[in-house]
């Protein structure tokens, strides 16, 4: 059995290589359905959610806004600080998912200036005290998301801090906040922690095609990818990229592409009901955006508040 055909493994959970990133505001419970439809067993995301929303939703439709359909699961959470985070932790062993994972990885300003994300990269010292109480009050799989360091890199300390608290993987976008998503990712640091820790290592940043994968697999010895800007409004590109890795076809067409799209908006129709058309309009630019010679299809479906005509077009452009 090669690489590519096998699985890695989280304690006693095994899942394919690829799995989906957690891009807030686009992989939603909608999308991830649809990523279910052609993926069975990969392993999801959910978008990331702070331990002030998880303890203050009283509904659970903010924190927890997924289908049962959607697992296997992992539940990705952000802090700052140690307040609220046991109840938390009760409240996401009660949701129904199957692993859980915390979010030191995201550059956004929003996110750093409370403290959150990569911020936790430079606070070394609150950082250990969350992933203790989180590995004290969670049973389930526990994982981190890195980056290369928030101003500096540190990635390997806080790889090796992760294992010492007994984590049980780490996915590493191996750049520092300051480059977001831009430049060229450190695959040497990559391989560094791959090499400094004994847990499984997942790979995150600028895998858009299996050469992609291959060329970091090379470099990194990675166990896994996480794959987010490159499967935007692709939901069929996990199984994608298992296909091609492994030598086989993967056919996409005009048909492919729209009949996804108008079920996408369906979902989305579901998800957050009037608002659904609004919400679904930055997936649309993205499905139609390599689509030659058809400006004007795609001028009307994006400026459109129709939804009818949204879904002419969509019709329509199926048979390009």
């Amino acid at each position: 059995m090669s690489y590519w055909t096998s699985k890695f493994s989280l304690r006693d959970c095994y899942f394919p290589r690829f799995m989906s990133g957690p891009l807030d505001g686009v992989f939603d419970s909608s999308f991830r359905q649809l990523v279910r439809q052609f993926s069975k067993d990969n392993l999801l995301y959910t978008e990331m959610r702070h331990v002030g929303c998880i303890v203050h939703d009283e509904t659970g439709k903010a924190a927890f806004d997924f289908l049962p359909s959607e697992r296997p699961l992992a539940y990705q959470l952000a802090a700052h600080d140690l307040e609220s985070l046991e109840e938390a932790c009760e409240r996401i062993m009660k949701a129904g998912v199957d692993t859980v994972d915390l979010n030191c990885g995201c550059p956004a300003r929003t996110v750093v200036k409370q403290g959150a994300g990569s911020a936790l990269m430079g606070n070394v010292p609150m950082l250990k005290k969350i992933l203790q109480t989180l590995r004290k009050n969670i049973s389930l799989p526990l994982t981190i998301k890195i980056r290369a360091g928030f101003k500096t890199k540190n990635a390997i300390e806080v790889a090796q801090l992760a294992q010492d608290c007994g984590l049980d993987g780490l996915a590493i976008h191996p750049r520092l906040q300051p480059q977001m998503s831009k430049g060229r990712p450190d695959y040497a640091l990559a391989a560094e922690v791959k090499q400094a820790i004994s847990i499984p290592v997942f790979f995150s940043g600028n895998v858009f095609t299996s050469d992609d994968a291959k060329y970091v697999y090379e470099r990194t010895g990675v166990d896994g990818f996480l794959i987010g800007r490159g499967m935007w409004s692709q939901p069929w590109k996990l199984a994608q990229l298992e296909a091609e890795t492994q030598g086989k076809p993967f056919y996409v067409d005009s048909r492919l592409i729209f009949s996804t799209a108008l079920q996408h908006l369906d979902n989305m129709l579901v998800q957050y009901g009037d608002q659904g058309l609004y919400q679904f309009r930055k997936h649309l630019a993205w499905y139609i955006k390599d689509l030659p010679d058809a400006s004007r299809l795609r001028d009307q479906a994006v400026r459109s508040e129709s939804l009818d005509e949204v879904k002419s077009v969509l019709q329509e452009l199926m048979e390009y």
